[in-house]
């Protein structure tokens, strides 16, 4: 009997575990961290061996195969011993993909994943295809090809779950963006992330479909190093030669498979960055056949995303907006393009190696107040200070609302938009949106 070990016991972990054990391999889950109960009920259920707040050695270097959760850098101790002794380390997306047949439709990019895969997985599921929402969000795929198979599976990809990816094929895989985030965990080099994203169209045959932001610098940069096999579906904001997707006229249009088009004002999402999420999710649902009336519709009443632009509430005449997704630089400066009043931002958290030079100028331009949240707010002082910009100095989510909300004049928006991680206040970014809605209310 082969011997799968997984590390990390979290949404990823525990349903490749469950998968594993149902196609009859030896199990054992560790996690240096706690186990959140609801995993150890399911691991239990299952009868599957765990360990939790250590790595016993022995019990996992006798691994035929490793599946790492994602959140695991290659650099953690147990990690490099697995390497060292030669054990093929995948992702639990890598380790589902070998037991089902389903289409697998991959979203991947630096920004709009979530809400991207969200608008897909609502237009499939309101035309009537059996979809699963997998990746990030909604259940681990492993759980769902072990107990709750669907025809078709939306699935979000980070670029840590496409590290360890190695056969599995997206049947169409969505290209947004590639802009500098996470490099902290890629030796701060570009390049790394970027071969990290660019695995989204390995294995594609002529049968799949390559859709992608033909404006981004970076992918065209790319593709001219790989002989794409996929049928290719590049979309842009602008009509331009080659593209088979864009706006023209206030009109949102499709071209191909199937001609679509529908008023630019009737999509539920607005901004700029939105119109990149909306053609890429059309042309999604147009090359699976979904129904012009579906994708209509679908596209005009989609209600957004969680933490991300979510409008909060609105308190002697200041919208509170949370945008605690905007993780990286460029995820703020989308936020920042698609306001229309003035802001006072809040940005702050974990750095990744951020390169702030590229919001400067909308901070310029829409900015009436800065409010600094992190553990270790030097780097913004050092880029943001001398913006004769007013600022305040904050180290948690109370001190900041209350900054906010000494500073914001009525007819002002307060934007949570980050730019970093959340880990150094807060457990994670959805912790850090929901004590901002909390506080918002309660002003």
């Amino acid at each position: 009997m082969k011997r799968i070990v997984i590390l990390g016991a979290g949404e990823s972990g525990a349903g490749a575990a469950v998968l594993a054990k149902k196609e009859g391999f030896d199990v054992f889950v560790s996690d240096i961290s706690k186990i959140g109960d609801k995993y150890k009920k399911q691991l239990d259920d299952h009868q599957i061996e765990w360990e939790e707040g250590q790595h016993t050695e022995e019990k996992i270097l006798n691994a035929d195969e490793i599946i790492k959760s994602p959140g695991i850098p290659d650099t953690a101790p147990m990690v490099k011993k697995a390497i060292d002794k030669g054990i093929h380390i995948i992702s639990e997306i890598e380790f589902a993909g070998r037991y089902t047949d389903s289409k697998m439709i991959c979203i991947t990019g630096s920004n709009g994943k979530t809400t991207t895969t969200s608008l897909i997985y609502h237009i499939f599921k309101e035309a009537g295809y059996d979809a699963g929402l997998a990746g990030n969000i909604g259940n681990s795929l492993a759980l769902q090809v072990a107990e709750d198979p669907h025809e078709y599976y939306i699935i979000e990809l980070s670029s840590f779950q496409l590290d360890n990816m190695y056969d599995f094929r997206a049947n169409i895989a969505i290209l947004l963006n590639i802009t500098p985030d996470h490099l902290d965990r890629y030796g701060f080099k570009m390049q790394n992330y970027v071969d990290a994203k660019m695995r989204i169209i390995q294995n594609q045959t002529p049968k799949d479909a390559f859709i992608y932001w033909a404006d981004d610098p970076v992918i065209k940069r790319e593709l001219e190093k790989y002989d794409i096999k996929a049928i290719q579906y590049p979309f842009s904001e602008l009509k331009e030669k080659g593209v088979i997707g864009y706006i023209e006229k206030g009109q949102y249009k499709i071209e191909e498979p199937e001609p679509f088009n529908m008023e630019q004002e009737s999509l539920s999402l607005t901004g700029k960055h939105n119109i990149y999420n909306s053609l890429a999710a059309g042309i999604a649902a147009n090359i699976s056949g979904i129904k012009k009336e579906n994708i209509r519709k679908s596209l005009s009443d989609f209600p957004g995303v969680e933490h991300r632009l979510e409008k909060v509430c609105t308190v002697r005449g200041v919208q509170y907006i949370n945008d605690s997704k905007a993780t990286n630089v460029d995820a703020c400066w989308y936020a920042l393009e698609s306001m229309k009043t003035k802001v006072i931002l809040i940005i702050g958290g974990k750095d990744k190696g951020n390169d702030y030079e590229p919001i400067k100028p909308l901070v310029k331009e829409k900015c009436v107040g800065l409010v600094y949240l992190g553990a270790d707010n030097q780097k913004l002082h050092d880029n943001f200070d001398n913006m004769g910009i007013p600022f305040r100095d904050t180290h948690s989510m109370k001190e900041c609302m209350e900054a906010c909300y000494e500073m914001a004049q009525p007819g002002e928006t307060v934007l949570l938009s980050p730019c970093c991680a959340s880990f150094d206040l807060f457990k994670n970014m959805e912790d850090r949106g929901e004590q901002f809605k909390e506080l918002a209310r309660n002003l």
